[in-house]
């Protein structure tokens, strides 16, 4: 059976192992044990802090296989995105000038660096094993997030974003890099990400320039890579597309990946999910796959099953359910069909 839970300081090792199968761009998975390191003592200090509103923490999740204890993913939510340093991103947006003496009014779409992201809460950090992409599992890993946003609503913002992997290619080229980036760091585009990763965006941020970049005067190359998504990136943009959330005109200033955004009262997982006490029983005549979380904090966990779900009445599980998610008989549990 696999379960989402909480990172461990035990967890170390095997993290740095999927650090370095995890996709270029996911900068916040970095293959540095002390960095790594850091990023877990964050995570256990944030699931043990008694906060009352969305500040600095970051909650950082793994998925395990009970079967073999090996971990086969990982995700995280930053409460609030920009909250110790500004949270850079490209808005891209249209530009208009006009003439009146030749009646002319023309707009140009034009990449400006901004933090306008600042304060929302943030999902990252997605990686799953390969053998489990498209799979329930990777609705697990992405969605149980969702799940624990619902369940500890005082700790993050009103609004959720994640930014989506852009385009790079077999060898690690961005052509959006190419063209931008570059030209100001002397740095090819995995290098850039991995120093992101084992510092911040804020240092290599304040070296772009501070005008609008005008995207016509971008190479064709570039321009196509402006909100388009790195093939590897699109289950992740899948799944949280039908949670409800849509791109906006922001973009990543680094690989020009697209963001996505969306109210919580506009996800899915978060508005639609039901909740129903435990009756234990030996076995289930299961009816449909559901997407299943304790409402603990610090011992959050959550797992894929197969129920017999009706609406109003006690959720059977199995002892084998039961104990991955640490409930007893009567334990409130959360649920949202797949």
């Amino acid at each position: 059976m696999l379960v989402l839970r909480t990172v461990e300081q035990t967890d170390l090792t095997q993290l740095q192992q999927l650090a370095r199968d995890s996709l270029v761009g996911v900068t916040s998975l970095p293959d540095d044990s002390e960095r790594l390191r850091e990023k877990i003592a964050g995570s256990c200090a944030s699931f043990a802090s008694d906060a009352t509103a969305h500040g600095p923490e970051n909650y950082f999740f793994v998925l395990e296989d009970l079967d073999n204890h090996r971990l086969v993913g990982c995700s995280e939510i930053l409460a609030t995105a920009g909250f110790d340093e500004p949270f850079y991103s490209l808005r891209n947006r249209h530009f208009t000038s006009a003439s009146r003496e030749l009646n002319i009014e023309h707009g140009v779409p034009a990449l400006s660096l901004c933090h306008d992201l600042n304060d929302h809460t943030l999902l990252r950090g997605f990686h799953i094993d390969a053998a489990l992409v498209r799979t329930p599992f990777s609705e697990l890993l992405s969605r149980a997030r969702l799940l624990f946003i619902a369940a500890h609503a005082q700790r993050f913002a009103d609004a959720v974003i994640t930014e989506i992997v852009g385009y790079s290619d077999a060898n690690g080229h961005s052509p959006f890099w190419d063209a931008l980036g570059k030209h100001f760091f002397d740095l090819p585009y995995v290098e850039a990400e991995r120093l992101c990763g084992m510092q911040s965006r804020a240092f290599l941020a304040e070296l772009f320039p501070q005008y609008p970049i005008y995207v016509p005067m971008l190479p064709q190359a570039a321009q196509d890579c402006i909100g388009r998504i790195h093939p590897d990136g699109q289950e992740a943009f899948d799944i949280l597309e039908r949670e409800g959330f849509e791109t906006n005109s922001y973009i990543d200033l680094f690989d020009a990946g697209p963001t996505l955004y969306a109210r919580t009262t506009n996800i899915h997982s978060i508005v639609r999910s039901q909740i129903a006490p435990v009756q234990q029983q030996p076995h289930i005549d299961a009816r449909g796959r559901y997407l299943l979380s304790n409402d603990a904090l610090q011992g959050f966990r959550a797992i894929v099953a197969e129920l017999d779900y009706q609406p109003d009445q006690p959720l059977s599980l199995t002892p084998a359910m039961c104990a991955a998610l640490n409930v007893t008989n009567g334990s409130p549990i959360r649920l949202i069909a797949l």
